[in-house]
């Protein structure tokens, strides 16, 4: 018996790792020996490519594909039909497999409908991928970025709610009444 759901028209090639209570929809793909933790959900017609690894929690929704080289940590969102790459200069004509560049997204990153992020680049923990975006440089920790190029406009907490710091340097989330400080152009989470 397993442990995960999957929908009739999924496909799962041998050797995937599926974690305990993951869901994986309608026309969806898992391809040789990826892992994919706990309690994910990868929505509708999602492809995830050899050896991508996914943590826990991570949602997947709908028309994404998860590259190879790609790492998500845990309760990592990856919005509709956003997209990530995994050669800088691809050609058709060119085989470059052996060229793939990774891609780290940080602990409960979020990324927006149809962002596309290059690969090679490293995305902080808590980080905010506006939709549309196009990401081509490393985030920071906890940065709101939007736009294209992608620019950061901003922090947010781990809530997803901007922070507003004072003078002070610190800042409190209007939800979870969590507390962040901004020293050097890095933010933390203090309490």
């Amino acid at each position: 018996m397993k442990d995960f759901y999957a929908h009739e028209t999924a496909i799962i090639d041998d050797g995937c790792n599926i974690g305990f209570g993951t869901k994986i929809w309608h026309f969806s793909h898992i391809m040789p020996n990826c892992k994919i933790g706990e309690k994910c959900n990868i929505g509708q017609n999602v492809v995830i490519s050899p050896y991508v690894s996914l943590g826990n929690n991570v949602k997947v929704q709908n028309n994404v594909s998860i590259y190879t080289g790609v790492i998500c940590e845990d309760d990592v969102f990856l919005g509709p039909s956003m997209v990530f790459t995994n050669v800088i200069n691809p050609r058709s004509a060119i085989n470059r497999k052996d060229q793939y560049t990774k891609t780290h997204v940080g602990k409960g990153v979020s990324i927006g409908a149809n962002a596309t992020i290059v690969c090679g680049h490293d995305i902080g923990e808590y980080a905010f991928i506006g939709a549309g975006s196009v990401v081509t440089k490393n985030v920071p920790a906890y940065a709101l970025v939007v736009g294209n190029p992608a620019r950061q406009i901003g922090w947010v907490g781990e809530y997803g709610h901007r922070l507003n710091f004072n003078d002070e340097g610190i800042a409190f989330c209007e939800e979870s009444g969590q507390k962040y400080s901004l020293i050097n152009s890095s933010v933390k989470r203090i309490s």
